[in-house]
């Protein structure tokens, strides 16, 4: 039998992460694969309510921020992830912890150890098999957002250092984080990525 798999999308703000996950599960629907869509912040009744916080409150102590983004990612997972999982069916989620990583480990200076060590207990061993980071310039990004929140709508020396984040992360752990240039059209993505669970067998009945 296949095994159920969880895959995220990364990358600064407007690069399309949304649209790749909407695609990639059509054609994994298209193979007979039950597909769950998540987002991060949200996905649960909780996590929506701390996104609306997150992306629409007003200012915030960094490390408050932080511990938002673990708190809802924990009933995600709990609630939504880890159960879809044991289901066999696939979970695509906007974001995933990876996104603590760079936005508030790197870019707010928190530090990528001290936060991953937050997120380590909140996820409880649930990982993304595979983290997407759609590469682009993070100006050209920015000029993709369709209205902005308060984390979008930081200046563009700021979104750079989250850039410079995600570049470290893929260098650092190229075994489960896979770079696509984000220019190209979504379509091809999708197809790429689709490739690439083909590549690694993830398609293939057992």
């Amino acid at each position: 039998m296949r095994r159920a798999r969880y895959l995220a999308t990364e990358g600064t703000e407007g690069v399309g992460k949304s649209t790749l996950c909407d695609l990639v599960a059509a054609r994994l629907r298209e193979r007979g694969i039950e597909v769950v869509r998540v987002r991060e912040p949200g996905g649960t009744r909780l996590g929506e309510a701390v996104r609306e916080v997150l992306l629409h409150g007003g200012e915030m102590n960094d490390w408050s921020e932080a511990l938002l983004f673990a708190a809802q990612r924990a009933e995600l997972v709990e609630r939504v992830v880890r159960p879809s999982l044991s289901e066999g069916k696939w979970v695509l989620s906007d974001r995933c912890y990876y996104s603590s990583l760079t936005y508030q480990g790197y870019a707010r200076r928190l530090g990528i150890g001290r936060v991953w060590s937050v997120n380590r207990s909140a996820l409880g061993g649930t990982l993304p098999d595979l983290v997407v980071w759609l590469d682009m310039d993070a100006g050209a990004a920015l000029a993709r957002q369709q209205g902005t929140d308060r984390i979008g709508a930081a200046d563009l020396a700021w979104h750079r250092e989250v850039w410079k984040g995600y570049r470290s992360l893929w260098t650092s752990d190229r075994g489960r984080m896979v770079r696509v240039d984000a220019a190209a059209p979504a379509e091809r993505i999708a197809e790429r990525l689709v490739s690439v669970l083909e590549m690694r067998g993830w398609l293939t009945d057992c």
